[in-house]
């Protein structure tokens, strides 16, 4: 017995024996072979044969938060480091510890802070992260390139509470027009703070979440009651919506608002125009056939007071275009019988609205029947339509009409609901049925695919030389038809051996762009020297640029357009920075002298903002502009209106002054060359599908964002003034949110602030100004911006989140009127 058990013994004791020996040949080998040289200090073999080191799997990982966990939060785990033999090993020593977070659908990285944690054994990082963005993450813990036990790690974050400033109606228009007593259905976005859908959320059904608030435009009794219409709420869970079926029994104008628990949607104030059977048939003529006359017999009032909000036009409105005066009309007025009207109202004169699916122009009849268009307003998103009561002397419903650039005008009219709904429809069909950016640029390329989809889409052969780009552009270009700009173009660059496999035919795309719009050929021009100066076209050109040359520029234009339509490879983006005075008249609006700040900055800062602040009747303006050659000499005076050089300037009349003389400065100037480029441009491009953008959003549509590096933005940024707070803690705030914008997110921040949502060359080092962010005295208020000085100024806030909502709602939505929010 005792010889077997000493066997035994000794058997086990030879196992032990071999087992320490392979463990302890295993430590040599992972000391000589995986041990970083550069790491290994003092260490020694004994420490190795000991276990005195540490061990990526010996590390233990604890989770601060149970699962399912919303987005949002600041979550925290704890990484516990141990040396091979099991003893806590100290965190303050430099480990190389990495914590890698991503969200696997996304490829979205997100920042990590670590922090050891002073506890007894002072053995225990601290990590700490926030994500926005709901789904599957993967935790990455490694130490020295090896990963901790069990790593990767993968967590699931789930969608937050609905957020009605986030929630959106889809496919949104500010005005719809619907028929009494028919159902309309309503599709809704429920997202959380960050955007996420919510639509999994059980009590998104629950019709008292939502609802809706409607009341009549333009009467005293604004608000109507529940049985005037009717709603049901139920759940798209396949899609993430929630659809809302409204019914309207009553016909005439109306502002509906869509709450969620009592608190608005993004976009849930609107206007509807409800129709009778009979005033939709007309509607439904109206539109089907565009080729017929459509006009409606109206009034039109230069300023009034006709509804109970006591609305007023704004002084502006009285600076009316000088046109023919109507027999003596003007010179007659009524009683008003309205209470709290003035007692004297100038009867309204008569006139005709005519519309078609480009315009709505009002027009007058001199000695009934020669017509005389007074106004004209283009049928696109910045038309806008405000509907009041009847008007004192006729009784008929009243109708504002404002684009923002002309004075508004006040109509009223026996048919104004049918009128309205008329030129909503129209407009309806010119954008695709949504005012969303993303939506119409959808529309838009297909609407192009659509026209140019009979056009042959074969290839042809474009042999261009390097060395003269732009003549031998010309050249092979001259007889081209609209089909052969529609076909796909393959470039071959003369003595070059490279095949057009894409790569040829994209340089020659940025080769002539760059080469068309740089002011070194004098095509186009700055109004400022420096390299951020915006390009316009050139009232000097020289003699020998012949207006083709801006033929041929639109052309390049809209082919660059139309490849984008076609998406994936064919993508094409225009490489210009263009003044926005020049957008505006591609899409066919007209100047104000806001358009000054942006372009022609100097001008601005030196003329229309010391007109703008002081008193002009001691500077002797009148309504015309002197016109110097280079050498300084007097050549001509040019009257902004007939008769202008004996019409003083007046403090009353300044902004019309202003305003005329941006159109003369930025439009008149170069009336040739704009039209020459439309020409080319509309051959591909029509005029209706570009009417569908503002300027901003047409920058991007034809320009694109470019690339804007937030390291490049945040190493050039001046930051002036502020607290300990704002310098501290908004802007590490502010860096984070811009961290986490969008390449179309950045442009839109770039283009408030700087007036264009591209960079000169050289990034924002050449920027000049640099980019400024001036600490605002304001708290929690909306950001602003001074374009001309590339300002930014960022007031104070609490939160991250609140400067995050702030700042995404001034360049999402409040970036009309540069520096003027």
């Amino acid at each position: 017995m005792c010889l077997c058990s000493g066997i035994t013994v000794s058997i086990i004791a030879f196992f032990f024996t071999i087992k320490f020996l392979c463990e302890l040949a295993a430590r040599i080998v992972s000391f000589l072979q995986n041990e970083d040289p550069g790491r290994r200090g003092d260490r020694s073999i004994y420490d190795y044969v000991r276990g005195n080191y540490l061990d990526p799997r010996s590390c233990k990982v604890s989770w601060d938060w149970k699962e399912p966990q919303e987005v949002g939060q600041t979550m925290t785990f704890r990484v516990q480091l141990f040396y091979k033999n099991g003893q806590p090993f100290p965190a303050h020593r430099p480990v190389g510890l990495r914590v890698n977070i991503t969200h696997i659908e996304l490829a979205l990285d997100i920042p990590v802070t670590q922090e050891v944690l002073q506890e007894p054994e002072s053995n225990v990082v601290k990590v700490a992260f926030t994500v926005r963005k709901a789904g599957r993450y993967e935790v990455a813990v490694k130490l020295g390139g090896l990963n901790v036990a069990y790593s990767p790690y993968y967590k699931i974050f789930q969608p937050g509470t609905v957020v009605p400033s986030k929630t959106k109606i889809a496919y949104h228009f500010s005005t719809l027009v619907l028929t009494n007593g028919q159902q309309h259905t309503l599709q809704i976005e429920p997202r959380d703070e960050y955007g996420n859908p919510t639509s999994n959320s059980t009590s998104l059904t629950d019709e008292e979440n939502y609802s809706v608030h409607i009341h009549s435009l333009g009467t005293v009794d604004d608000d109507c009651s529940d049985d005037f219409y009717s709603k049901s709420v139920s759940l798209n869970k396949q899609q993430c919506q929630v659809l809302l079926r409204l019914t309207l029994r009553k016909t005439g104008c109306f502002k509906a608002r869509i709450s969620y628990k009592d608190q608005p949607l993004s976009n849930g104030e609107f206007d509807i125009i409800v129709l009778s059977e009979n005033e939709k048939s007309c509607v439904e003529k109206n539109v089907s056939t565009p080729g017929i006359s459509i006009y409606f017999e109206a009034y039109l009032y230069s300023s009034g007071n006709y509804s109970s909000s006591s609305w007023q036009l704004p002084a502006s409105s009285l600076l009316a275009p000088q046109r023919r005066p109507s027999m003596g009309e003007e010179d007659e007025e009524h009683d008003s019988p309205v209470e709290g009207q003035p007692e004297k109202v100038k009867k309204p004169k008569k006139v005709y609205c005519y519309i078609s699916p480009k315009q709505l122009s009002v027009k007058e009849f001199y000695l009934k029947i020669i017509p005389w268009r007074l106004f004209t307003f283009r049928v696109c998103p910045g038309t806008k339509f405000t509907y009041y009561g009847s008007d004192p002397v006729h009784k008929y419903l009243t109708l504002v009409v404002d684009d923002g650039i002309q004075p508004p005008v006040e109509l009223s009219c026996k048919d104004r609901n049918i009128m309205a709904a008329t030129f909503i429809r129209f407009l309806h069909k010119n954008i695709g049925g949504s005012e969303t950016f993303q939506d119409k640029v959808n529309f838009f390329q297909r609407e192009l695919r659509h026209i140019h989809s009979k056009k042959p889409r074969t290839k042809t052969c474009l042999k261009i030389t390097r060395h003269a780009i732009l003549e031998s552009s010309l050249k092979v270009t001259r007889n081209f038809s609209v089909s052969d700009w529609s076909k796909n173009f393959e470039v071959v660059f003369q003595d070059e051996e490279a095949l057009d496999w894409g790569g040829p035919r994209r340089e020659w795309f940025e080769l002539i762009c760059k080469t068309l719009f740089d002011t070194s050929n004098q095509l186009f021009t700055r109004f400022s020297e420096n390299n951020q100066g915006l390009v316009h076209p050139n009232a000097d050109r020289p003699a020998h640029l012949r207006l083709k040359m801006y033929e041929f520029a639109g052309r390049v234009v809209g082919k660059c357009l139309y490849e984008s339509a076609l998406g994936g490879a064919y993508k094409q983006l225009v490489r210009a920075r263009f003044t926005r005075s020049f957008l505006a008249q591609i899409i066919g609006l007209r100047m104000n002298y806001k358009y000054f700040e942006t372009d022609d900055q100097e001008f601005y800062k030196t003329k229309v903002c010391f007109i703008l602040n002081n008193d002009v009747s001691e500077m002797d303006l009148v309504f015309a502009e002197e016109k110097y050659n280079k050498s300084g000499q007097l050549e001509k005076v040019v009257e902004l209106i007939s008769g202008g050089a004996q019409i003083a300037v007046t403090n009353d009349n300044k902004i019309h002054y202003l305003n005329l003389l941006a159109q003369y400065r930025l439009a008149s100037q170069v009336r040739d060359e704009v039209e020459h480029f439309l020409k080319g441009l509309n051959e591909l491009v029509p005029e209706n599908l570009l009417a569908i953008f503002d300027e901003n959003e047409l920058e991007l549509l034809m320009c694109g964002t470019g690339n804007i590096n937030v390291q490049d933005f945040k190493a050039h940024a001046v930051i002036v003034g502020g607290s300990w707070h704002f310098r501290e803690k908004v802007m590490k705030w502010f860096w984070a949110v811009v961290s986490s914008f969008t390449q179309e997110e950045l442009a839109r921040l770039l283009q408030f602030t700087t007036g264009s949502s591209q960079l000169p060359p050289g990034g924002f080092n050449t920027l000049c100004p640099s980019f400024q962010i001036i600490a605002a005295p304001t708290h929690s208020t909306l950001p602003t911006a001074h374009t001309c000085f590339n300002q930014l100024c960022l007031p104070t806030y609490d939160s991250y989140e609140e400067l995050h909502k702030m700042l995404k709602l001034a360049i999402s939505e409040g970036s009309e009127g540069f520096g003027m929010l």
